[in-house]
């Protein structure tokens, strides 16, 4: 389901490995703190040691923000708690980093896409801006890039959020019949 809405938007991200997978992301981050986005996670792996040793290689304004966010896949329910990150960030920006193999990924957006409906007057009536960033892991998905494009607004690479067409040129969105 494609989310897009006034405040709502999702982001699709291509990595290789954990590696760089948190090499991607961590600009992106510490610019999102910058901006004063909370920042939320649903990770079926745990890449919390991953995380500190690469901001600890790097010179990070934000290092000590980066590092609290939970990198672990230790949340006390990893799907359900996204109500509760939603809900104690009302009218704020909030960015929700989702992580797994593609089962995890499905059911995550299942769980976000219900509660954002379930609450999108409210989300709108606050301003309350969420960005979702879904990460595939390339080998897993490389054969269903164009249905992953399909359900996202835009992609998220090492040089930051891009239009789809600028990553992918010959990429066409298939419209919707109904």
């Amino acid at each position: 389901m494609n989310m897009q809405k006034k405040n709502i938007m999702k982001l699709c991200s291509f990595y290789v490995s954990d590696w760089h997978l948190i090499t991607m992301l961590l600009p992106y981050i510490n610019k999102k703190i910058n901006e004063e986005t909370e920042i939320a996670t649903i990770l079926e792996n745990n890449i919390k040691n991953n995380v500190e040793t690469l901001v600890k290689k790097l010179n990070l304004k934000n290092e000590q923000k980066i590092l609290n966010i939970n990198w672990s896949n230790k949340n006390e329910s990893k799907q359900s708690n996204i109500s509760k990150i939603i809900k104690n960030n009302i009218g704020k920006n909030i960015l929700v980093i989702v992580n797994g193999n593609k089962e995890f990924i499905k059911n995550a957006n299942e769980n976000i896409d219900t509660y954002i409906e379930e609450n999108i007057e409210k989300i709108e009536k606050t301003n309350t801006t969420i960005k979702i960033v879904n990460c595939y892991e390339i080998v897993e998905f490389n054969g269903s890039i164009i249905e992953i494009l399909d359900i996202h607004d835009k992609v998220l690479n090492t040089s930051g959020e891009k239009e789809i067409n600028e990553v992918f040129e010959d990429y066409n969105r298939k419209e919707k019949i109904g």
